[in-house]
């Protein structure tokens, strides 16, 4: 109750200091009269009863002279508060902390984007309850693919609106059944029998193709991958069938199935999604080898392709400095780059990081040298990244911040950034 009283109290000086200059002067007296009254109560430690008398007795008044401020509808309380929580909310977006999901695995294994999992066996599914469990804790969204026909399953590749190998095109879709979006459609082939699946656009269908039917063990490679399915090609291992009005390469998997087996069972696991600082950078340079979050609306060959998007890569060079790639290691000039763990990692290609890679501007024998007020972006995953080798340098006005805490999914990665 006595919390209550200096609830009221607050209620009170609030209604005076905003309408004081609309009250009457027995208005402005009564109402410090009774607040006077309250306030003595309070101080006095008067029992639960005498402090009800004395709100009921202020509560009164209020309601008289209180204007807009009271007595206020319950509609009119919920809409005040959710607009005063998303004022704050935005700040602290804007200027502090931001939600980031990261979509792709172009710095994977350090951060995952949408992965697969793929199940060989009935046997392997998760059943009802365990797809709950897993969409809560892992974000994973099941995808099951059953042949329409008997026959061999084919692998189109090549054609259409290319982000692998594995033959796809851009659709309309809709996420969560009813927001409109589009969504990347693959077809695989049971003997003539096209069967069609969709997934999110960024989502690495190659990668699930690998596992779930050339995989002997060995982790994916997009080059490994690709030169393996040329290799088909050449050793006669690929049949040419029409595919969306395409004359396109089939890979044979080697899998036979009946209609009504299970072709394909996964499920697409969501990408790590971080809070990212948006202070600190405010104040200090960007360090080399630090997590780097920017925006790409000023970077002309990421907007034109894929609009105004934030994205994290990490970061390279820094104004004035010189970058070249050799053996697998990158070099900041003219010596191998230290700060951070993954440079080192990708140039003995440790763990599952593949090395860096001589493509694009940093193809074999060039350099790039960062120009002032810029900033040079690379991904971990070399060999699968869209980066600064093909589209060049972070404008230093559009970095937003690092990486700080993985919140979600609840895997072994949920933590600090690395």
């Amino acid at each position: 109750m006595r919390e209550n009283a200096g609830n009221w109290l607050e209620l009170a000086d609030k209604i005076f200091q905003y309408r004081r200059d609309q009250l009457t002067g027995a208005q402005t007296q009564e109402l410090r009269e009774k607040t006077a009254d309250l306030r003595l109560k309070l101080k006095q430690r008067a029992d639960a009863g005498r402090l009800k008398l004395g709100i009921e007795s202020l509560e009164g008044l209020l309601q008289q002279i209180g204007g807009t401020f009271y007595p206020k509808s319950s509609i009119v309380e919920n809409v005040e508060f959710f607009l005063v929580a998303a004022i704050i909310v935005l700040g602290i977006r804007t200027y502090f902390v931001q939600p980031f999901k990261i979509p792709t695995n172009s710095m994977w294994p350090s951060y995952y984007g949408m992965t697969p999992q793929v199940f060989k066996t009935p046997a392997e599914e998760p059943g009802v309850l365990a797809v709950s469990a897993r969409l809560i804790a892992f974000g994973a969204r099941p995808h099951r693919l059953d042949a329409p026909a008997d026959g061999e399953v084919l692998i189109p590749v090549f054609g259409a609106e290319r982000r692998g190998l594995v033959h796809s095109q851009v659709v309309p879709g809709y996420s969560w059944f009813v927001v409109p979006t589009k969504v990347r459609e693959y077809t695989i082939l049971v003997g003539d029998e096209p069967v069609k699946i969709q997934v999110p656009v960024d989502f690495d269908f190659d990668w699930m193709v690998f596992d779930a039917f050339f995989s002997a063990g060995e982790a994916y490679s997009p080059v490994a991958f690709g030169a393996d399915v040329n290799r088909r090609i050449l050793a006669g291992q690929a049949e040419v069938h029409m595919v969306d009005g395409e004359n396109l390469y089939c890979i044979r998997t080697g899998r036979h199935v009946r209609a009504g087996d299970r072709v394909l069972a996964f499920d697409v696991l969501t990408g790590d999604q971080l809070f990212v600082d948006r202070f600190s950078y405010n104040f200090i340079r960007p360090p080399i080898g630090s997590g780097f979050v920017f925006r790409t609306g000023n970077i002309e060959k990421i907007r034109e392709a894929y609009g105004d998007q934030y994205y994290v890569k990490r970061l390279a060079g820094e104004p004035g400095d010189t970058l070249a790639i050799e053996n697998y290691r990158l070099y900041r000039n003219g010596s191998p780059i230290a700060g951070a763990a993954a440079f080192e990692k990708n140039a003995l290609r440790q763990e599952t990081y593949v090395g860096y890679r001589n493509v694009g501007e940093l193809a074999q024998g060039r350099k790039m040298t960062v120009p002032p007020h810029s900033f040079l972006a690379l991904g971990d995953n070399s060999a699968n990244s869209f980066d600064g080798r093909f589209w060049g340098y972070v404008p230093e006005k559009d970095v937003v911040g690092r990486p700080l805490f993985i919140y979600y999914p609840f895997s072994r990665r949920w933590g600090p950034s690395r």
